[in-house]
């Protein structure tokens, strides 16, 4: 009788439990579909945008859209600042010199990053600000058409980059890209200015960094020949040739003299 008993009462709750379970999810389903209901409504209310691909044709892009090729841009602006601008030859040497200090994080990454940004900022003001007035400004006052616009805002940056670039490095990719031999600069593709212009721009950092090492080296050498001397072999001389190293960067006010050539050698 008692286990009739339990049985009965596992059963009714097996029942109830299984009676809410269908209860919840009937309510989720109907605030399911209740919502999609308002996100559709919503999404088809929503401001849009019509492009025009021809006569007669054109497509309509939601804001969802937009939003997804704004960031589809936004993810290639890193790369095209890195590559186009300074920031390329400022980062490897201030890295150099780093190295050179025998230090792993002082002075930190992102304080070298942030002095980074903002020399490259100074060094391509006056190209930002002609690509600003010859291009931007006429064509947010519908002046000029958007083709208009990007031709002549790449100008400045192609000038910019030309000055820096070596013939013999544009020689090397117009030869991979198997082009023509141009008669002017103004002939040269741009897909192949970007990648002379880089590895210029790291040889012309790797020299720097190589002039930052030598005042540093000498001291290790010295620093670890006289332990050597002295018989104290397990003593590191990074320890030791660091403080060196920082009192000869001061007295010679260093952060002045990298910077300067450094803004300098863009003009």
């Amino acid at each position: 009788m008692w286990i009739r008993l339990k049985r009965n009462l596992k059963e009714k709750k097996s029942s109830s439990l299984y009676l809410l379970l269908i209860v919840g999810v009937t309510v989720f389903c109907v605030f399911y579909l209740s919502s999609l209901a308002v996100a559709q409504e919503a999404v088809s209310g929503a401001p849009s945008v019509t492009l025009s691909l021809g006569e007669g044709s054109s497509e309509r892009f939601s804001v969802a859209i937009q939003i997804l090729i704004l960031l589809t841009v936004l993810s290639l602006a890193p790369a095209i600042f890195i590559m186009m601008t300074a920031f390329t030859r400022i980062v490897v040497v201030l890295s150099f010199m780093r190295q050179a200090f025998g230090t792993q994080q002082s002075p930190p990454t992102q304080v070298l990053i942030g002095l980074a940004l903002f020399l490259t900022f100074l060094v391509m003001a006056p190209v930002w600000q002609q690509v600003n007035t010859e291009a931007l400004q006429p064509y947010l006052e519908e002046e000029i058409s958007q083709q208009d616009a990007l031709d002549l805002a790449m100008v400045p940056v192609r000038n910019f980059m030309l000055k820096q670039v070596r013939e013999k490095d544009l020689s090397l990719f117009v030869k991979i890209a198997k082009l023509p031999q141009p008669k002017n600069p103004s002939e040269l593709p741009t897909f192949t200015i970007i990648p002379a212009f880089m590895i210029s721009e790291l040889r012309t950092a790797f020299q720097i960094g190589f002039l930052v090492f030598l005042p540093f080296l000498v001291i290790d050498i010295v620093v670890a020949s006289i332990l050597m001397s002295m018989g104290m072999m397990m003593l590191p001389p990074v320890m030791i040739s660091l403080p060196f190293k920082l009192i000869l960067f001061v007295l010679a006010d260093g952060w002045y003299l990298i910077v300067g050539s450094l803004v300098k050698g863009f003009a």
